[in-house]
């Protein structure tokens, strides 16, 4: 069976930085519990940092650092071969040991959980006379998943993702009957678009409404072709935000809702307009930039909104 790869970037080599394996990786959550810094990278990844996993093996900060600057050698030492090997045990591969992370102006060294019980089993039990009691006892503790429900549990992560879909449901329950019998809202319409980014990775909360966005464009352009004319007038209507949400202080919120004989027409104008012509992009673009959306991320979401629309079978 072939090896399960461990994402990671690769560690700089003489000053030259090699290749990264994975771009824009960003921390979504740490703590440190007990002198141990711990968290989860924006791909779910749980991790300890460099003196973290130093202190749960009982020896110094500075030899799991060597162990990341050994790990590449062509020729590796028995330590690293002995390392590997009890990750090939487990179907497992890790071109580096740790992931370089910048993180509020700092470099984190951030060793996945898989790399961290290896190197902890080596410390507790394969080091011979460098063997330490506190990496057995730890070892015993957090083998097996252990050690990422540890991490998860500490910062608060939901590895199951169903949290990401919180906040947007609470919006969901205080609006969804909230546009007159007649007329359709914008933030109600843009249910299936919401959820597509949702799935993309993309944090869809407070600072990240894009129903705002799609609302304020399709204003514009009501406006510009004379809608009222054509579909009747439009009216405005309370809109809630949760508590969860900075905005719910100056709640209600008068929001535009739209005759329903142009909802046609806004299903049109969302697909050829707003995401055909390159309006969510910008929207998403901007919020990578203002640091609201991981750049991978936003790509993906991007991807995911922008895909071909299937025009036959």
């Amino acid at each position: 069976m072939k090896p399960r790869t461990i994402k990671a970037l690769p560690v700089k080599n003489d000053g030259e930085e090699i290749t990264q394996g994975v771009l824009d990786l960003g921390i979504e959550k740490d703590t440190e519990i007990n002198g141990i810094g711990m968290g989860v990278l924006s791909d779910g990844t749980p991790y300890l940092n460099q003196r973290g996993l130093a202190a749960l093996c009982g020896v110094q900060n500075a030899h799991i650092g060597t162990i990341s600057a050994q790990w590449d050698d062509a020729d590796p030492k028995p330590r690293i071969k002995a390392i590997k090997g009890i990750l090939s045990k487990l179907g497992l591969e890790a071109s580096v040991a740790h992931i370089e992370v910048p993180h509020n102006g700092v470099v984190h060294y951030c060793y996945p959980a898989e790399v961290c019980l290896a190197i902890l089993e080596y410390y507790a039990f394969d080091a011979g006379t460098n063997c330490q009691p506190e990496a057995r006892d730890n070892f015993r503790i957090l083998a097996g998943t252990k050690l990422r429900e540890m991490i998860y549990s500490q910062v608060g992560y939901d590895p199951t993702g169903r949290a990401r879909f919180d906040k947007w449901h609470e919006r969901i329950a205080l609006n969804y009957q909230s546009a007159p019998k007649g007329f359709f809202s914008v933030f109600n319409e843009a249910e299936t678009l919401i959820y597509e980014m949702i799935v993309a990775g993309a944090p869809v909360d407070e600072k990240n409404v894009v129903d705002i966005s799609i609302g304020l464009h399709w204003s514009k352009f009501w406006d510009e072709n004379g809608f009222n004319e054509r579909f009747g007038d439009r009216n405005k209507f309370p809109h809630r935000y949760p508590d969860s949400h900075p905005q719910a202080k100056s709640n209600p919120q008068e929001a535009w809702c739209y005759p329903l004989e142009a909802l046609g027409a806004y299903r049109e104008w969302l697909q050829d307009h707003y995401i055909g012509g390159g309006k969510f992009r910008k929207y998403i673009n901007d919020k990578a930039k203002k640091g609201t959306i991981p750049p991978s991320i936003a790509q993906l979401t991007i991807a995911k909104i922008e895909a071909p629309q299937i025009t036959n079978y």
